[in-house]
C-alpha cells in the first residue's frame, strides 16, 4: 500500500471490530496492529505483551504521569492506554497502525492532532472508522453467544453500546457490521482510498 496510516478503529463491545482488524492484519503484511496497555486481566487464551500489554492499576498510573500514553480512557471499569513510542516506532518504518479503541480514546487522539504540526506524521496519515452493528438487538444476541461475560455486564455493555452508537458522527467513516464480508470489503476499500 501506498503511505503510513494511524488508523483509529473504534467500535460498541461485540460489533466485530476484532474480527475485522485480524482478517484486514492477514491481508496486509504493512499494516500492523497497536498493542494496547490494560489494567483488565487476561481473557481466555490472551498473551501479555501479543494481545495486550497487562499492567496493574499503579503500573498504568505511573506511564499516565510520566505522558506516555498517545490515548487513554476508562472502559468498564478498566483502564486502557495506547504508548506513544508504540505508535510511533511502527509507523517510522512505513507501516501503517491499527489502533482498536474507544469513543473517549478516539476523541483523545483527534484533540492532540488538531494541536499537532501538519508535518506530524500521525497528523497526516490519520483515518477514524466506527464499526457499527445494524441494531441494539443484533448486539445483545452476539454479546451472549460469546458466553464470555454475565447478563449484567452484558447489560452494562448495551448501554455503554447505545452511548457510543450515539457518537458515530465524530468519525470520518462509519461502517454496519450487518455481513461480515460485506463489512469487510467497506472497511478495506476506506482504507485503500486514504493510503493511496
Amino acid at each position: 500500500m501506498g503511505k503510513a496510516l494511524l488508523i483509529v478503529i473504534t467500535a460498541p463491545s461485540g460489533a466485530g471490530k476484532s474480527s475485522l482488524c485480524d482478517r484486514l492484519l492477514g491481508e496486509y503484511d504493512d499494516i500492523v496492529y497497536s498493542i494496547s496497555c490494560t489494567t483488565r486481566n487476561p481473557r481466555g487464551d490472551e498473551v501479555d505483551g501479543e494481545d495486550y500489554f497487562f499492567l496493574t492499576d499503579a503500573q498504568f498510573e505511573e506511564k499516565v504521569a510520566a505522558g506516555q500514553f498517545i490515548e487513554h480512557a476508562v472502559v468498564h471499569d478498566y483502564r486502557y492506554g495506547t504508548l506513544k513510542d508504540t505508535v510511533m516506532g511502527i509507523m517510522s518504518e512505513g507501516n501503517s497502525v491499527i489502533m482498536d479503541i474507544d469513543v473517549q480514546g478516539a476523541r483523545q487522539i483527534r484533540s492532540i492532532l488538531s494541536e499537532a504540526p501538519d508535518t506530524d506524521i500521525m497528523k497526516q496519515g490519520f483515518l477514524d472508522i466506527f464499526i457499527t452493528p445494524p441494531s441494539i438487538e443484533e448486539l445483545r444476541d452476539r454479546l451472549l453467544g460469546r458466553g464470555e461475560d454475565q447478563l449484567d455486564v452484558i447489560e452494562r455493555r448495551l448501554d455503554n453500546a447505545v452511548e457510543e452508537i450515539a457518537c458515530e458522527k465524530e468519525f470520518r467513516c462509519v461502517v454496519v457490521n450487518d455481513d461480515f464480508e460485506t463489512a469487510y470489503r467497506q472497511l478495506r476499500d476506506v482504507i485503500r482510498n486514504i493510503m493511496d
